[in-house]
């Protein structure tokens, strides 16, 4: 009788169930494993002959190893612990045990080492109410969720021990990090003069909404996207998951707080590597930023194609990738920072250095600036040089912290929460039009300023609602239930695209 045994597959940031079913027959000596398996799977077979070795349990004849469901693609080591437990079994080394999921790579002295996948596979034990056995390495990861009875395996011996009731295994405790964030370098604190970028940013964190940095080399433009993830609120419980399952997903370490991702991408990455593919169909950048910051340092530097292949998962919050071996959707909701140079020389309104490029030169650089995507991002900043002054101020006014804005970020975030009953959005930019024109609460002043202006700054219709969108930030930040002409007037200024021309 052939032994059953529990194991998974990944199918983006989704854990299947395979069932994993051995069979050895007298006759020569071959080991074969079938259900669509790739490289690595199919290359289990040392792993786990050597591993039930150390054990002083040899196999010999015809062995079969079948992994259904037969049609479903199995990628990863992480079947090798479940064919050593269904083979160990089939030798009578141990009793068939009861229904649970196991995981885990195989090592030759028969170690479990640790694997990407363990939070998918975590929920995917609790959904089916069934225990998981998932290596020491990657306890950290299931203890971040909750309802899971889980146990942590070291070896493949420690394991067949247990399943002959001859030797307990560790339970793993749930272990959710603190609400409070720890310390976040750089810091605002760090960041010397530039008020305006600061309330800017100040405003994107509160409302999760999309910035433009330009200005000329050493500005400060990197610092303060940098320093933006200090004031971010903490992620919820939800959000948290959110972010561990495609952490999980791609191998990524656990996170030890609750800080929201952010993820910094320079210009040679490929298209693949931000939205995500490749044989396997993992999650690119766009997805790993997840609830946290993607940073495009160098924006004007990035080609073109990919430029615009962020457009939808931007505007969407979720991206789906498809390739031959399947379909698989992301979510993508992240806070989209964008820093670049005025012009190519990068000194156009500096007013140290001469800028250097022709009119020919700077109309080529701006055409560098996609149009689509800037109707996606809610503020435009300009980052002047600061003077040698006030790069070398010792003394003076103290300089807020970013513990002291986080502060009055939650508070703005809080009052958006609120209203999630009522709007099903988390923050304001994620708004969508029918609720934006209800809940937004614009006073008859503004609505004729913002007549005004937009007809004078031709904003299209998605710039006037994302003009909206900022006001009811702003709004939130002062603590108004309505807003007035004042918040709409900042709004507009941060819309100006002169920072460009």
């Amino acid at each position: 009788m052939a032994a059953e045994i529990q194991g998974i597959t990944l199918r983006g940031i989704e854990a299947l169930p395979v069932e994993v079913e051995s069979e050895i027959t007298s006759g020569m000596f071959s080991f074969s494993v079938v259900g669509l398996p790739d490289a690595a799977v199919r290359e289990s077979r040392e792993r786990v002959r050597a591993a039930l070795r150390e054990l002083d349990i040899s196999i010999y004849g015809r062995i079969a190893v079948n992994l259904a469901p037969a049609d479903l693609p199995k990628e990863g080591s992480l079947l090798d612990l479940p064919i050593a437990v269904a083979l160990a079994c089939e030798k009578e080394y141990c009793s068939p045990p009861g229904a649970a999921i196991y995981m885990g790579e195989l090592a030759l002295d028969g170690r479990v080492r640790s694997v990407r996948g363990a939070v998918p596979a975590a929920m995917l034990a609790r959904s089916l109410g069934l225990p998981l056995f998932c290596p020491e390495g990657n306890a950290a990861e299931v203890a971040l969720v909750d309802g899971v009875e889980a146990y942590r395996v070291p070896t493949l011996k420690d394991l067949l021990l247990f399943l002959r009731r001859e030797k307990e295994l560790n339970r793993v405790v749930k272990n959710m990090p603190p609400s409070e964030l720890n310390a976040v370098e750089p810091d605002f604190a760090d960041v010397k003069g530039q008020m305006t970028a600061r309330r800017a940013l100040e405003i994107a964190a509160a409302g999760h909404h999309n910035i433009l940095l330009v200005g000329s080399p050493g500005s400060g433009k990197t610092l303060m996207a940098r320093a933006l993830q200090g004031i971010l609120p903490p992620l919820s419980d939800d959000e948290f998951l959110e972010t561990l399952l495609i952490r999980s997903a791609v191998g990524l370490p656990a996170p030890v707080d609750r800080r929201r991702p952010f993820r910094q991408v320079h210009h040679t990455a490929s298209t693949v590597s931000i939205c995500g593919g490749g044989s396997d169909v993992r999650p690119g950048e766009v997805s790993l930023a997840h609830r946290g910051v993607l940073f495009l340092d160098e924006f004007t530097e990035f080609r073109r194609d990919l430029i615009e292949a962020l457009r939808q998962p931007l505007e969407d919050g979720f991206i789906t990738v498809n390739r031959a071996a399947g379909s698989v959707t992301y979510p993508s909701r992240v806070l989209l920072v964008l820093a670049a140079n005025p012009c190519a020389c990068g000194w156009r309104g500096d007013p140290i250095e001469p800028c250097r490029c022709s009119g020919q030169e700077l109309e080529r650089y701006r055409r560098k600036f996609s149009g689509p995507m800037l109707d996606r991002v809610d503020l435009y900043v300009s980052v002047p040089r600061l003077t040698p002054q006030e790069l070398l101020e010792l003394g003076g006014t103290p300089r807020e912290s970013g513990a002291e804005i986080r502060a009055r970020v939650v508070k703005a975030r809080k009052r958006q929460w609120e209203r999630k009953g009522r709007v099903g959005a988390e923050c304001n930019a994620e708004l969508s039009e029918k609720m934006l024109r209800r809940e937004i609460g614009l006073s008859v002043e503004a609505r004729k300023y913002l007549t005004a202006m937009a007809e004078r700054l031709r904003l299209s219709g998605r710039g006037l609602s994302r003009v909206l969108r900022v006001a009811r930030t702003i709004a939130d930040l002062a603590g108004d239930r309505n807003v007035d002409d004042r918040a709409v007037a900042e709004a507009l200024a941060y819309r100006d695209s002169g920072v460009l021309e």
